[in-house]
Formats: C-alpha cells, sequence, structure tokens
C-alpha cells in the first residue's frame, strides 16, 4: 500500500447529519417502484469489528451506525478498512407480531465490496460487487424469538475484479476516500409462498399504452394491474401466465416531463401478493432538427442543460444522511434552472431516483467504472492533443484481466435492469473517459438490446469508437470549440470553475479547472463561459446537451455550486435561470 501524499480531511457535517437519528437512519422504504405493507428496517446501531486474520470475532470493537461505512463521521467509526482485513457486522432483532407470513426476505440496498451473511450461526448468502441490491430467502433460519444478524464484508477497492469508482486509497484530486461495507439500508419484508421477484414497467407513449412484465417465483393462479392517476382508476387489465400486460391509457394521457412531473399509481395482484408502484409516460428519442439530429422528450427536441452529480457526502460519503439531503440537492439544481443531472460512476439509492422522478429532473445514468490501474497518457494525455485510441488495446486500457471484463458486464447488464423503471433516467453512459473501457461499441450494442427505450453515449469525453448516439467530448482548461459529426453532438463535461467557500472546505488541497477567490467574479466568468462557447453552438452545431462540473464540492474539488457540506450554494439563482432560458432549441 502506497504511503498517503494527501492532506487529512477536515470533518464537515451537512444539517440532516449533525442531527441524524442514530437509532432509526434513513427509515423511509427503499425501493418506492416495488412496494408491500411488509417492512421492517434494520438500519441502525449495529455491533462491529476488523480483524486481520478474518475470522469471526468474539469480541466487538464498538458500534457502527448502519447504512453509514465506517470510513464515514455519520458511522462514528472514522476508519479505513484495508484491502487485508475483514470487517464484521452484528446486531439482534425479533420479528414483530404478526410479521411472518410464508416467507421472510433480507435485503440490502448495497455492500461495498463481497458479503457474506450469517444469520443464528448459519450462512444464508452472499454477494461480490459493491453497487446493486441483492436479497436472501431466510424462511428456513428465520426464528419468532431473538435472531443474530453477522455479515462478513472485505473490500479491496481497485484490487479486485470489481467495479469502484472514483474511489481511492491513496485519494486526491478527482480521486475520493475509499468506502466499504454496508451503505445502503438494510430490512426484512415478508410475502406469501408465490410473489413477485421483479416488475418491469414501459411506457408506449406514441401508442398511449403502458406496457407490463412481471416475474414470479412461481406459477400464480391470477394476476391482474389497475393504474391510478389522481385517485381515480384509469385503466385495468389481467396480467397472462408468461407475465405481460398492455394497459392502453387513452389518447388523452397525462406526459411526465421535468416541467410537469405527473406520475401515475400502479398496482399490482399476482395470487395473494401484492405490490404497488408508479410510472411516468414519457418518451426519449433522437429526431432531426434544423439539420442537425437532436435529443428529443415526448417527441419534441428538448435541450438538456446539465450537471455532474458525483453522489458524495461531506458526512456519509457514499450514503446520503437522509431523504431530505437527497430532495435538497435536486430542488436546488432545478432553482437553478438545470434540468438534467449526470450520476456520475455511481449508482444512487432508488429513493434518489423516485425523488427525481417525482420533482422532475432527468438523469444521465454512468456505469460505475472499474479495472486496473488507470494510465495517465492513455486515459489523459494523448486525448489532450487530440489523439483516441481504439479500445480493443485492453491492456492500454487497465482491462487485460477477462474476469473483470466479464464482471463489468454483469454489474453493466444488473444496473441497466435495476434502473430501467426509473421515469427520470433517460440515457445511459457506459464508459467515462476511458476509465476501464473495452469494447465499447460492443457493450453500448449490448446495452441497447438490454433497453432500447433510451440513447446511450457509448464513450463520455474521449477515447470515441464512433458508436453510441453521441458525439460526446469533455473540455476544461481550453476554449468549447466542437463540430458535429453527424450523431448528436453533446459537451458531457466542461466547467469546473471553482469558488473555496472559507469554513466550508474539506482539505486544505484546494483542485478545480480555474479557481476565483471573488464570488462576483466567480458568477460573472461563468455566464460568459455560457454566453461566448456554450450557447452559440445550439445554433451553428445543433447541441443538444451540456453537463457542467459540478452538483457540490468533494473532497479537493471546491468546483461545486454547493459546498460540500450543503450548508452554502454559490452563484445568483437569478442569474442561472435566466441563462437556463437561453439554453433551448
Amino acid at each position: 500500500m502506497k504511503k498517503k501524499r494527501t492532506s487529512p480531511l477536515k470533518t464537515l457535517y451537512t444539517p440532516w447529519g449533525e442531527t441524524l437519528d442514530r437509532e432509526h437512519p434513513l427509515p423511509e422504504y427503499p425501493r418506492p417502484q416495488m412496494r408491500r405493507d411488509s417492512y421492517l428496517n434494520l438500519n441502525g446501531v449495529w455491533d462491529y469489528a476488523i480483524r486481520e486474520d478474518g475470522r469471526s470475532p468474539d469480541v466487538y470493537d464498538g458500534e457502527i451506525v448502519v447504512p453509514f461505512s465506517p470510513e464515514s463521521p455519520l458511522s462514528g467509526v472514522n476508519r479505513q478498512l484495508m484491502p487485508d482485513q475483514t470487517l464484521w457486522y452484528r446486531r439482534t432483532f425479533r420479528l414483530p407480531d404478526g410479521f411472518h407470513r410464508d416467507r421472510v426476505l433480507l435485503h440490502f440496498g448495497a455492500v461495498d465490496q463481497e458479503a457474506t451473511v450469517y444469520l443464528n450461526g448459519t450462512e444464508v448468502g452472499g454477494h461480490g460487487g459493491g453497487y446493486l441490491p441483492f436479497s436472501i430467502d431466510i424462511t428456513e433460519a428465520v426464528n419468532d424469538d431473538e435472531n443474530e444478524l453477522r455479515v462478513r464484508v472485505t473490500d479491496v477497492t481497485d484490487g479486485s475484479v470489481y467495479s469502484y469508482g472514483k474511489q481511492k486509497y491513496d485519494r486526491g484530486k478527482i480521486w475520493y476516500t475509499a468506502q466499504s461495507g454496508i451503505w445502503q439500508t438494510v430490512w426484512l419484508e415478508s410475502v406469501p409462498d408465490t410473489y413477485i421477484t421483479d416488475l418491469t414497467i414501459t411506457p408506449c407513449y406514441d401508442e398511449g399504452v403502458v406496457r407490463l412484465s412481471i416475474t414470479a417465483n412461481q406459477s400464480y393462479a391470477r394476476a391482474a394491474a389497475q393504474v391510478y392517476g389522481d385517485g381515480e382508476l384509469v385503466a385495468e387489465g389481467e396480467i397472462d401466465a408468461q407475465g405481460q400486460c398492455r394497459l392502453p391509457l387513452g389518447s388523452n394521457f397525462r406526459p411526465w416531463s421535468p416541467g410537469d412531473s405527473y406520475l401515475y399509481d400502479l398496482r399490482i395482484e399476482a395470487g395473494s401478493d401484492e405490490i404497488e408502484s408508479y410510472f411516468g409516460m414519457r418518451k426519449y428519442s433522437i429526431i432531426e432538427h434544423d439539420g442537425h439530429r437532436v435529443l428529443a422528450l415526448n417527441n419534441k427536441p428538448y435541450y438538456q442543460h446539465g450537471l455532474l452529480d458525483q453522489g458524495y457526502w461531506s458526512d456519509g460519503l457514499y450514503t446520503p444522511p437522509g431523504d431530505e439531503a437527497m430532495i435538497h440537492d435536486i430542488r436546488a439544481m432545478k432553482e437553478y434552472g438545470f434540468n438534467m443531472l449526470r450520476k456520475h460512476i455511481k449508482i444512487e439509492p432508488l429513493r434518489w431516483y423516485y425523488h427525481c422522478d417525482r420533482l422532475g429532473m432527468l438523469v444521465w445514468q454512468d456505469m460505475v467504472s472499474g479495472g486496473g490501474p488507470y494510465r495517465f497518457s492513455v486515459i489523459a494525455g494523448l486525448p489532450f492533443i487530440g489523439v483516441h485510441l481504439k479500445d480493443k488495446w485492453h491492456r492500454l486500457f487497465g482491462r487485460g484481466d477477462k474476469a473483470g471484463r466479464d464482471q463489468y458486464e454483469r454489474e453493466c447488464a444488473g444496473t441497466v435492469s435495476h434502473l430501467y423503471n426509473c421515469t427520470s433516467l433517460c440515457l445511459w453512459v457506459p464508459f467515462n473517459e476511458g476509465w476501464g473501457q473495452f469494447d465499447a461499441r460492443r457493450i453500448a450494442r449490448m446495452v441497447r438490446a438490454q433497453d432500447p427505450t433510451r440513447p446511450i453515449d457509448h464513450a463520455s469525453g474521449w477515447h470515441d469508437q464512433g458508436d453510441g448516439d453521441l458525439m460526446s467530448r469533455h473540455v476544461y482548461y481550453r476554449p468549447v470549440r466542437l463540430r458535429n459529426d453527424g450523431r448528436v453532438l453533446a459537451l458531457t463535461e466542461f466547467g469546473g470553475y471553482s469558488l473555496p467557500v472559507p469554513g466550508h472546505t474539506a482539505s486544505d488541497t484546494e483542485f478545480g479547472y480555474r479557481i476565483y477567490r471573488d464570488g462576483d467574479a466567480f458568477m460573472d466568468a461563468l455566464m460568459d463561459l455560457y454566453q461566448r462557447e456554450v450557447i452559440p453552438l445550439i445554433a451553428s452545431q445543433g447541441l443538444s446537451a451540456s453537463v457542467y462540473t459540478q452538483v457540490s464540492d468533494v473532497e479537493d474539488e471546491v468546483n461545486g455550486l454547493l459546498t460540500y457540506d450543503r450548508r452554502a450554494a454559490k452563484g445568483d439563482p437569478k442569474r442561472f435561470r435566466e441563462l437556463s432560458r437561453k439554453l433551448s432549441f
């Protein structure tokens, strides 16, 4: 392990972290599009231990607040799990009276990286990979008295086949503190013997139909679905034995958009199982407009005025300190006039996407990157002088390990499946700036085969392989000069202008692409950047989207429109809103 070269981070608490209820953090139902009335949240104070030998401890080191990683202040631990160590969790629980129906399921929103789960001394399941949920049927191991739940976790960050995003042990500049362990909600639900395991919702905008597909653990006698709008029944129908159903909404259905984020409620019954969900009627496509191919929403040209969103928190790291914290960021960026967030190299808890759905914020979803160490000359040096390599050279891109490439493909497919139903998610980004990139043309086609309803930016920034729907460029340090190549033209990262706010910076190191000390100068420069270099490209080249860097400061980075602790905002929202009116077709 390399010796750390970076300065230690200061502890900054967000307003929500400062008032956190340690016994009941993040109590909200974690899966908004597949809700049941059975729910037991297991977040709260657990025991933890970190061991060198990997063995289950007899004595634990102390308490940890789940679902915050041990590296985060809100966990109460503030300790980095190292690659040769094992993290153990323990807690006990009792099932409430009447909770246990036929089957009991244990759900983990996400555990980074490898987890093994034990209940009452019996290994009941596990999972590999730090970003996707997993569930375990614990019916045979659970009892009506006190139950002991233990979880064993190892995490080697960038030393395995799993994706790790922007986490690094030697954090600094654009790389952030590595986090580990449980970082999303842990919860229980009870279901009948026959129950729905998966739901796919596809709004068919042009037909005025919503198409449903359900999967159950075994065959069911009867299944049906109902759609409600403002509490009134809009459509209903039977689900066939293959789990398929089409529900016509009529020609006067209400479309979803950032300006009118209307959602329909959905209820599904399969046998004695019942779930509640929702969806929005919208269509993401590419159309011709003024001689250019542009992004469209509901068959009309729609300029996507966005921001890069890292999803890090000063006190929770990967884990937001509360539901209201997620809502705050989305609302703040809408107040600034933005209509899109590019979720960067991270998968959020499902409630974040739910809030984007209901508040009206488009989402671009990056796949989480992985692979071996990145070569600066390949990843940044050559593209800076305009050289873009073919990504069939796997070793150059840190992808020489076939097992790692295979794991990425599994995680990529899992991400599409996991987030497919999110109304606001409008575009997939398989690779960013060559980080762990390989066979991007093939991967883009793999994603399109799984989800033909959304455009794809196959290689965001550079190392373009000539595929996907976007001609995607990142521009820092130099003037924005782009030329359309027949695909949709998108400025997918730019700006990064920085304004450190005294008392709200986490690091003594300041990183940004242009640093200002005066708020007025910062604001003037940012507005000038849009006016001179971005807006003219809409008419001349058909620029269809721009992604400014970024929502918030993160550790060394001070280029956010919000500080890392979310206690101060930079810039003038009124001027931002005036700017947003000029960013349209």
